[in-house]
């Protein structure tokens, strides 16, 4: 993919749908006794993944007419309850994402049969023992390659536990939260700083109670969700890249509408504005416990940030964007980021490689790195593989002299099929916001 610099990001877009959401609504729709509805699942190849498993596991999933105005398709899943789950055939495959992975290994590690979860070779690098160990200490057995993907889960009767990651993971929370319902007893996570919760506010969307307060959420396991019908809002985190994008190029103004703004992720909107960005917020309505509405972001004059470990765990996928735009004249310092490096790639690494390729001045850390203002030139760059990496090179290079050329493009349907095509759009001839 060659992406040429020049001219303002100017229009109205609309992002596909939640792909952290949408992973959650399955999965408990799956567990649900009876008929749930997803209007505008997220299209990409994550979530399709997580379907994807729930049929290997009998589910019944399909895809209806999609809902007028939605960016993406409306499934219907036909939940028989957790007890109508059975085992597959062969090994479950996750493809690229961990969240498939990590909620799924939650669900299963109840179930009374052995399954085994893989995934690429990118989803089998990455991390799993946070999620095993405590699934573990509730009396799941899980076996590994070394703390990494395959899983082998043999469900086991499990009991309620309390937790405490030692690493802010939303992930993590969510496969011990759903291991929870079929446990025997209370299951609690308290959460080192908080994280995002959507979680949190699925599950009383299907008829399920828990408890929050003061950093610590718990459910009664034997809970049985009932089935719902739901509407999934715009994914913050793809909408990321058009607000970063404004916000670094001269005479750039976007509104990207029907845009979920559950506060747990709109941290980033926030640090634009101290980035020197204009930026709107405009709530519309509450859906399931989910806020969403309309963002506008114009480019306003630049400042440096400075971002910390306490701010890290509500931005840690916006970190990409974030950098993309600090490229385009500003600076930019995080600190406390390691877990960057265990995402589709060591994004620290990745980032910085790419970066400099492209002319930035980049200081790689362990935790985290730091952009100081330079021109940027154009050049070759890799995105590893990695969808965030990809789209956020892209838009680094509309600040460029020159052309820029992206490796692995495609990377970007893991989560936003028809980025490109959407780029080539806010390009056109400027056009009111």
């Amino acid at each position: 993919m060659i992406i040429t610099p020049g001219g303002p990001v100017r229009g109205r877009l609309q992002v596909p749908g939640d792909k952290s959401i949408s992973h959650r609504y399955a999965l408990l729709a799956a567990l649900a006794d009876g008929t749930s509805t997803i209007r505008n699942y997220a299209p990409g190849a994550d979530c399709a993944s997580t379907l994807h498993c729930l049929r290997m596991l009998g589910v019944d999933v399909r895809t209806a007419p999609d809902g007028a105005g939605d960016a993406g398709p409306t499934i219907v899943i036909d939940g028989r309850g957790a007890d109508a789950l059975g085992p597959a055939h062969e090994r479950l495959d996750a493809g690229n994402s961990g969240t498939t992975m990590r909620l799924l290994a939650g669900i299963l590690a109840a179930r009374p049969f052995e399954t085994t979860i893989t995934g690429d070779a990118s989803l089998q690098r990455r991390p799993m023992r946070r999620i095993v160990d405590p699934l573990e200490k509730m009396g799941a057995r899980i076996l590994t390659a070394g703390g990494r993907p395959p899983l082998v889960i043999r469900g086991a009767a499990l009991r309620g536990a309390t937790y405490e990651p030692p690493v802010a993971s939303a992930q993590v929370k969510s496969a011990v939260l759903l291991a929870g319902l079929h446990a025997a007893g209370t299951t609690q996570v308290i959460e080192p700083v908080p994280t995002r919760d959507h979680t949190e506010r699925a599950l009383p969307a299907f008829g399920i109670d828990i408890h929050r307060a003061q950093g610590r959420i718990a459910v009664r396991g034997g809970q049985r969700p009932a089935p719902a019908q739901l509407r999934v809002p715009g994914d913050l985190s793809s909408a990321a890249f058009w607000a970063s994008a404004a916000a670094a190029l001269p005479g750039s103004a976007v509104e990207i509408a029907d845009v979920g703004l559950n506060p747990t992720r709109s941290a980033f909107l926030d640090l634009l504005r101290a980035m020197g960005a204009d930026v709107a917020v405009a709530q519309t309505g509450v859906a399931a416990g989910e806020p969403f509405g309309t963002v506008r972001v114009r480019y306003g004059a630049r400042r440096p940030l400075r971002i910390g470990p306490d701010q890290v765990p509500g931005v840690i996928d916006e970190l990409p964007a974030l950098a993309a735009a600090a490229c385009a004249g500003g600076a930019l310092e995080v600190h406390g980021a390691a877990e960057l490096r265990a995402k589709e790639s060591d994004r620290i690494a990745v980032l910085a490689c790419g970066l400099r390729a492209l002319g930035a001045e980049v200081d790689e850390r362990p935790d985290g790195f730091a952009i100081r203002p330079a021109a940027l030139t154009g050049g070759v760059v890799d995105a590893a593989g990695d969808h965030r990496m990809a789209m956020a090179f892209a838009v680094a290079a509309l600040a460029a002299a020159g052309p820029t050329t992206i490796t692995g493009h495609a990377a970007v349907d893991v989560s936003y099929p028809g980025f490109f095509e959407a780029l080539a759009a806010v390009r056109e001839p400027a056009r009111p916001a």
